[in-house]
């Protein structure tokens, strides 16, 4: 059992007015886990209501909800949740070589702005179909959200050049391998950001650091690194529900999570960019009045 907590002290770090949490998922009952994907996460199923209270807890203004695994390439339970949150949310769906124009125009009217690409365990479509979904993303204004193990980027860097979609890299870039800021990987990122089509996703940094919590201190010397070489590339995400957490006890703490990740920022600057132009520009939302 778990239980996560939504309510408390706001961060230290005050988040600027249009803050855009660009990674997190969502869920409602009657959509069931589908085969091939993880179950849901345990737990109150972590829904719209729990959200809202993370948002005015946090500081956050609008979201991207991104299509859980656990739903595969069924839709409809983010469909559910785009709905229930309005015009504050956005979402990112996952679409596949075989996905119609009908169809695509129906999840654009229905507020989804991206497809996403998960090559990890659990994922429902990988780098093997990047480009047949890249071209329907292209073709609609859509983005792509891209996760994978990103020691292996040189593998794929000159796939990723030429991508026609604007695209994240996702999850600080999960480089299981290990990464460090003067390395060959992270100078492939640096180059991939510089095409500006590619953006760089501070989010679930426990996902892939080696030296853990509290301090995270080799995925920060990467993202302060990145953070400086582009600070027009960089958005964030909570990664909100923690869903490889299992037990009340390995939940993190949202508080002290954001007020340490956002200390990865060179400068106020930088960090309202990531937060509020960044987003806008990548996921399409209006611009603050």
């Amino acid at each position: 059992m778990i239980e996560r907590t939504l309510t408390g002290e706001p961060p230290l770090t005050r988040l600027p007015r249009g803050t855009v949490d660009t990674q997190m998922h969502m869920y409602l009952p009657g959509f069931e886990a589908e085969p091939g994907g993880p179950p849901l996460p345990g737990g109150d199923l972590p829904g719209p209501e729990a959200y809202r209270k993370v948002m005015d807890w946090l500081g956050i203004d609008q979201v991207v909800i991104t299509q859980g695994n656990a739903h595969q390439r069924n839709n409809a339970n983010l469909i559910a949740c785009l709905e229930a949150m309005g015009d504050i949310a956005r979402g990112v769906a996952v679409i596949g070589p075989d996905t119609d124009t009908a169809r695509m125009r129906s999840l654009t009217d229905e507020g989804v702005v991206g497809a996403r690409i998960m090559d990890l365990p659990g994922g429902a479509v990988g780098l093997a179909d990047l480009e047949a979904v890249d071209r329907l993303a292209a073709d609609h204004g859509w983005m792509l959200a891209l996760q994978f193990d990103g020691s292996s980027i040189l593998d794929h860097e000159s796939r990723l050049a030429s991508l026609r979609s604007r695209w994240v890299l996702d999850h600080h870039g999960k480089f299981f391998g290990g990464a460090t800021p003067d390395g060959p990987q992270i100078a492939a990122v640096r180059r991939l950001m510089d095409t500006g089509r590619c953006w760089f996703k501070f989010a679930g940094v426990y996902e892939s650091s080696r030296s853990g919590a509290p301090h995270y201190e080799d995925v920060a010397a990467v993202a302060r690194t990145l953070a400086s070489h582009a600070p027009e590339r960089i958005v964030w995400g909570t990664n909100w529900p923690h869903n490889l957490a299992k037990t009340t006890e390995d939940y993190p703490d949202d508080r002290a999570l954001t007020d340490t990740v956002l200390s990865w920022f060179p400068d106020e600057e930088g960090r309202r960019r990531a937060l509020v132009d960044n987003p806008r520009e990548l996921f399409g939302f209006p611009p603050i009045r």
